[in-house]
């Protein structure tokens, strides 16, 4: 199963991927109209400045997912590897928010229903991770991940 990945080094703190996320899910699919929808469309990842450094933060599709553990109505559940939403069973109560360690779920201030990332269904690369101009974001199994790694410390110890 792929997952989101984030680089620190590499996120600039443009916040494209928010911007993509919020057009990708909305009703018009496109920028523009999607500004002049009734509704606006909420993003599900949030670039956090952190100081020096900005940070990408989105639904981290927990094994352990707490917030599927909290929700009293079973809005919040597993579809394999995925912690997916119910929409028309919220209820609004918040708990998966308070619960959920990243903060990545969030909700909807007029309505209370939870938001949060559901890595795109539609598309075969989620709408962030397209629209990252530095490569900050990639979509990638854990195994790759841990390559990545890897081969970054072995270049890094390479150095003269």
């Amino acid at each position: 199963m792929k997952e989101v990945q984030v680089d620190v080094g590499r996120c600039i703190g443009c916040k494209s991927c928010e911007i993509a996320c919020a057009v990708e899910h909305s009703t018009s699919k496109e920028l523009f109209g999607a500004i002049f929808e009734a509704t606006p469309p909420r993003k599900r990842i949030f670039v956090q400045d952190a100081g020096e450094k900005c940070v990408p933060v989105n639904c981290r599709h927990c094994e352990e997912a707490f917030c599927v553990r909290v929700c009293p109505t079973g809005a919040m559940y597993r579809k394999g590897a995925l912690v997916l939403h119910k929409r028309n069973l919220c209820i609004g109560c918040g708990f998966c928010e308070l619960a959920c360690p990243f903060g990545a779920i969030t909700r909807s201030p007029g309505s209370k229903l939870v938001t949060k990332c559901d890595l795109c269904p539609d598309r075969n690369i989620p709408a962030c991770v397209s629209a990252c101009p530095t490569n900050a974001l990639s979509f990638i199994t854990p195994e790759e991940a841990q390559r990545k790694k890897r081969r970054t410390l072995a270049e890094q110890m390479c150095l003269p």
